[in-house]
């Protein structure tokens, strides 16, 4: 079989992954073997790779490819997430487009529109992510808005508000204007903006009098209720009783008296707007204010805005500031610093609203996973740092708001049959919501046609919240045998920044629905970022686009290079280059192959410095291989490739092969030859779940292989005792080889040349590795002497002397020359530094650390005058 010159990336990737999928090799089903299962975090179904996503799944591919490997069962579960507000977001855009508004449309016929777009694009990230080489299960793929994903939600939520868990309530919800729903309080996020505080003058009613109120938002003037004032507060205790009147509205609102506010902040006075914000709609429901929505669901005014009607929030807020200046209502502007609410998804400004909405009491659920994270460890988090911010969130928990204002997502099973709150039932199907409602009214003449599903449609962390368990049909049916062989599943990686949205709340719903948790180990990788540490993003142009860098750099190459700077939970300065890298490395082994391969074999006796290069290098890849088992152990996944890195190039690579390289021309024994291809297998394996392709390839090349035989089935090695005892003294002979190395390099000694080398042995170091040193040094003599050699070269390593006579080899007076000009040199150095030294005022005023440099030249300095005294005394 002809090896090509080069690694063919591209090709490798297309032909094995289409062997592994045509044999079957990622499809996992129970049998007696020890199960590993690993569920993908689901991408949005809108969704396309890009670094974030690379990392996360090649993480997952390693962990999944090690565990096939080591021999369990490994089963990793792909799928996609419906991403309720994305996913409507981009359909709502694309009927636009084609000028269609969504409100002409019934709820059906918005979703067919909407599963057409999901059969198009819905599954472009899952075929991307087999360009990165993940070894999914893809016959286990799962959609959250399968017909048995979606059964397992609206299951979930009838047993929930069965256990009086769910209620339904008036209150002040977050509102996505943009996307036209509401979010959960994690999905809004808190930005520090630069804005103005308006301050505004109400006159009393009766009175030439006015009150004066700082407020951010001089629109809402337009929706307010009340004046209040602290009754404490005896700047104001003679408008008791008193009214005052809105501006430009004319409104009269009575004048409140509450402790809640701050007599120190601001003027005193604030307004009361029970609509718009959460606590003045708790001050409106203890003094009965008018409750005055002013805002329509895009965030325009509706017809409280009098001559606003129509226009955008920010608009009105620049033109009513004119108005109220023009008509003598404006005392003064200041420039002020809030924090503004965003949407996670959106990024548009969050509006407090008030509405019907159905949420999910939390404080009981969230006790056992607490317990499991914090206490038992059950669950364990890494790095472990995340255990306090996991901490902080679970144990400051609130209710969630689990309905949305969507189509796109699993319709709310709750089912109206009057016009009253509280007349619905909640059920599977309509028809059991039929009977329900003919139960609870008394009213055995009903029909189905007189019930009305809620038109909300459930948070989508509402469905991915059951994902290990609803991938595996354990919600609807949990004694099913898949259910029960692969849950708890064992890990599972994302990022810290869905900690509390996905992952504690797949621990809430592991403990509520089996008792158990969910996974062992949550890996929370770093976020990606550029060299100058922005974060990756669309919008700042710094994110390349993954598949360019495959096509670049080959799968191999990339995984390399993202995962070799990759620890747990710290961010990512991606660079190119670390690509390059990779790639590099995938040539380099490619190449140590091809070395190899070319080399002749026979019959012949094996040479002694072949054996011991044997003994050494599986003792050094016992000792990586306990190294890695670690790695593995504590998810430092980076370590464990960096491992596998150094023992490949360094050892395996720099030093094995050349120690059993034969001479030009000259064959290699059978023996070491096979223990090089024994090896090379061994390091296969190793970098198989990093290098699948590459690896892949190499071991297809070595000898003809069934699909039985493949390098992804194969077996992981086998982690034996370490003979630390040769590894400790190879680390000798390799210094003693580069002290000849150096010596040749130095004085122009060609290889090709030997020379002769003699050792006084004051450390008693081994003679085991002489032939190697003889072998890689082009030594033809190596002595053992009691004292130094004069007339010879000379260097140390630890306390034992090396003397390689110089006759012949170099000009012994040339030599002597240069080397007191060296010495002479290095002491002038010496002297300076100790000068500055005994200079008190320099020790006592300079900074240790400065100080603590010019001591270590002077310790360089010494150890170097003393090797040329040596090298100088042995060539008189």
């Amino acid at each position: 079989m002809t090896i090509p010159s080069q690694f063919d990336a591209k090709a490798a990737e297309q032909k094995w992954y289409d062997y592994w999928m045509k044999n079957n090799f990622f499809h996992s089903e129970p049998d007696h073997r020890e199960p590993y299962t690993i569920v993908i975090p689901p991408p949005n179904v809108t969704g396309v790779l890009h670094m974030g996503h690379m990392l996360n799944n090649t993480i997952q591919d390693v962990l999944i490819r090690r565990a096939r490997l080591k021999g369990f069962n490994a089963c990793w579960v792909p799928g996609t997430d419906h991403a309720s507000i994305a996913t409507e977001a981009k359909v709502v855009a694309k009927l636009k487009q084609e000028g269609i508004n969504k409100n002409d449309l019934t709820r059906d016929e918005f979703l067919k529109h909407a599963w057409e777009w999901t059969d198009k694009y819905g599954g472009v990230i899952l075929e991307q992510l087999k360009k990165l080489g993940a070894s999914c299960d893809w016959e286990r793929t799962k959609f959250t808005m399968d017909p048995d994903m979606s059964a397992s939600v609206i299951r979930s939520f009838v047993d929930l508000y069965n256990k009086g868990l769910i209620y339904r309530g008036y209150r002040m919800v977050n509102w996505d204007p943009e996307a036209k729903t509401t979010l959960s309080d994690e999905e809004v996020n808190h930005e520090e903006r630069q804005g103005k505080l308006y301050y505004l003058k109400y006159k009393i009613e009766g009175s030439e009098d006015y009150l004066t109120i700082a407020t951010t938002r001089p629109e809402t003037i337009l929706g307010d209720s009340a004046i209040c004032i602290n009754p404490n507060d005896e700047r104001y205790s003679h408008l008791k009783g008193k009214k005052a009147i809105v501006p430009i509205v004319n409104r009269v609102i009575p004048i409140i008296f509450d402790e809640y506010v701050d007599v120190e902040f601001g003027t005193g006075c604030l307004k009361v707007t029970p609509a718009h914000d959460v606590n003045d709609k708790e001050l409106g429901e203890r003094h009965n204010l008018e409750i005055i929505d002013i805002f329509n669901d895009d965030a325009t005014l509706n017809s409280f805005g009098l001559h606003y009607e129509g226009k955008d929030r920010f608009v009105v807020r620049e033109e009513i500031s004119e108005e109220l200046e023009a008509a003598g209502y404006m005392e003064k502007i200041e420039i002020h610093i809030n924090k503004v609410g965003t949407s996670e998804r959106t990024k548009a400004v969050i509006e407090p609203r008030l509405s019907d909405q159905w949420f999910l009491k939390m404080e009981e659920l969230a006790k056992p996973a607490i317990k499991a994270v914090l206490e038992t460890e059950e669950v364990k988090l890494y790095p472990k740092r995340f255990d306090n911010t996991y901490r902080h969130w679970m144990e400051n928990i609130r209710d969630w708001n689990i309905s949305r204002q969507l189509w796109w997502g699993q319709q709310i099973p709750a089912y109206f049959y009057g016009d009253g709150k509280e007349d619905f039932v909640v059920a599977e199907t309509k028809e059991e919501a039929l009977e329900l409602a003919k139960a609870k009214t008394g009213n055995a003449t009903l029909t189905t046609n007189d019930l009305k599903q809620d038109a909300d449609a459930l948070d989508t962390w509402f469905s991915s919240w059951l994902w290990p368990m609803a991938v595996f049909g354990g919600i609807t049916n949990p004694e099913n045998e898949d259910f029960k062989y692969y849950y708890p599943t064992n890990d599972l990686v994302t990022g810290p920044d869905i900690l509390f949205f996905w992952v504690a709340r797949m621990i809430v719903a592991g403990y509520e629905y089996t008792g158990e948790k969910p996974f062992n180990n949550v890996y929370l990788t770093g976020l990606v970022r550029d060299k100058q540490r922005r974060k990756m993003s669309k919008s700042l142009g710094n994110s390349p686009d993954p598949l360019d860098l495959i096509e670049k750099f080959g799968a191999d190459g990339v995984r390399v290079g993202l995962l070799l700077s990759a620890s747990a939970g710290n961010d990512i300065m991606f660079d190119e280059e670390l690509c390059n890298q990779g790639k590099a490395f995938s040539n380099k082994i490619w190449n140590a192959f091809r070395l190899i391969k070319g080399w002749e074999v026979s019959d012949i006796a094996q040479p002694d410095h072949s054996k011991k290069a044997i003994a050494w290098y599986e003792a050094k890849l016992q000792k990586t291989l306990a190294e890695i088992e670690d790695h593995f152990e504590k998810y430092r996944i980076s370590d464990a490739l960096m491992a596998i890195y150094k023992l490949v190039w360094d050892d395996f690579c720099s030093w094995f092969l050349e120690m059993i390289k034969p001479a030009y021309q000259a064959p290699i024994d059978r023996v070491t030859y096979e223990k090089a291809i024994e090896m090379l297998e061994n390091n296969l394996k190793l970098l198989h779940p990093f290098m699948p392709f590459l690896t892949e390839e190499i071991w297809q090349y070595i000898a003809e292989r069934t699909p039985d035989e493949a390098l992804i089935i194969s077996e992981w090695p086998e982690l034996k005792a370490i003979d630390n005892d040769i590894i400790a003294g190879f680390e000798v002979a390799a210094e003693v080889i580069s002290g000849i190395r150096t010596i040749r390099k130095d004085k122009n000694i060609a290889f090709k040349d030997a020379i002769s080398l003699m050792v006084v042995n004051n450390d008693k170091a081994t003679d085991y590795f002489d032939t190697i040193i003889t072998k890689l040094g082009n030594v033809d003599g190596l002595e053992y002497v009691n004292e130094a050699v004069n007339g010879a070269l000379t260097f140390r390593v630890k306390s034992n002397e090396y003397f390689i006579p110089v006759a012949g080899a170099v000009n012994v007076e040339e030599e002597i020359a240069k080397l007191t000009e060296e010495l002479n040199y290095n002491k002038g150095f010496l002297q300076s530094v100790q000068k500055k030294l005994s200079n008190e005022k320099f020790v006592n005023s300079a900074p240790e650390k400065v100080v603590a440099i010019e001591k270590q030249k002077e310790a360089d300095a010494l150890a170097k005058i003393a090797t040329i005294e040596q090298s100088l005394a042995s060539l008189s």
